[in-house]
């Protein structure tokens, strides 16, 4: 990212620094009490993810989120997570998890790429998101939401928005609201999705496959157009 900021005081220096150990202080504290509580060993199999949480009782609730925000930011796929919270719970439960878990990995995502590793992560952001990094100083809310709804939460995108200048309250409610509708939809028709489809027919299959596929070409289209308003050819 290109930078013509004056380098920090010494009083921003050591303001820099605590932040470092304060946020790597959060991961590790998140990654032991995740290890503790063996969450590592229950999403690594998503079978036993509903049994232990229910079980758990409204501790459930904290270990779902605290699970999500310890190892999605790391390589755990998050899709795990909002795909199992509507079979566990009624579907506002699921959707206020989904976010509270989804928002929690982003943020520490962010905050691990600005805070802690930027010039070791800064390295392996992709192509096609630093494609987008003058549509992020133009229009930075708007590209924040389009890429969050587009592309939701991969570690990448959470290293790509902590390495660029978008600020801490312009990535957070982007992303809340890029979320919003993807993780609601989810909650709301997942269980009742998965119902549907358990003894579905091999057409409903087949037509379901061709729809994904139209929408998500025409979605592109979409996408792609409004970008092109950002970032003038």
């Amino acid at each position: 990212m290109r930078s013509s900021d004056p380098p920090p005081g010494p009083a921003a220096s050591r303001s820099l620094r605590n932040m470092k150990i304060a946020a790597v202080a959060a991961v590790a504290l998140g990654l032991v009490v995740a290890q503790r509580l063996g969450l590592f060993e229950v999403f690594s199999e998503p079978a036993r993810i509903k049994q232990a949480l229910v079980e758990l009782g409204p501790a459930g609730y904290f270990a779902f989120v605290a699970a999500y925000a310890a190892l999605q930011p790391f390589g755990v796929p998050g899709t795990i997570f909002i795909l199992a919270a509507p079979l566990i719970w009624p579907w506002p439960v699921a959707f206020a998890l989904s976010m509270a878990g989804t928002m929690a990995a982003s943020v520490v995502g962010f905050s691990f790429a600005r805070f802690v590793a930027r010039d070791w992560v800064s390295k392996l952001v992709p192509a096609r998101f630093r494609a987008y990094e003058e549509a992020l100083e133009k229009r930075a809310f708007f590209t924040v939401f389009l890429l969050r709804l587009i592309f939701w939460m991969p570690p990448m995108l959470h290293v790509f928005f902590g390495i660029s200048r978008v600020r801490f309250q312009t990535h957070f409610w982007g992303s809340l609201a890029g979320y919003f509708l993807p993780l609601l939809a989810t909650a709301y028709f997942g269980e009742k999705v998965f119902d549907a489809m358990r003894n579905a027919p091999p057409s409903v299959w087949i037509g379901m496959g061709v729809a994904t596929i139209t929408i998500i070409v025409v979605f592109w289209i979409v996408t792609r157009r409004s970008m092109r308003k950002v970032i003038p050819s």
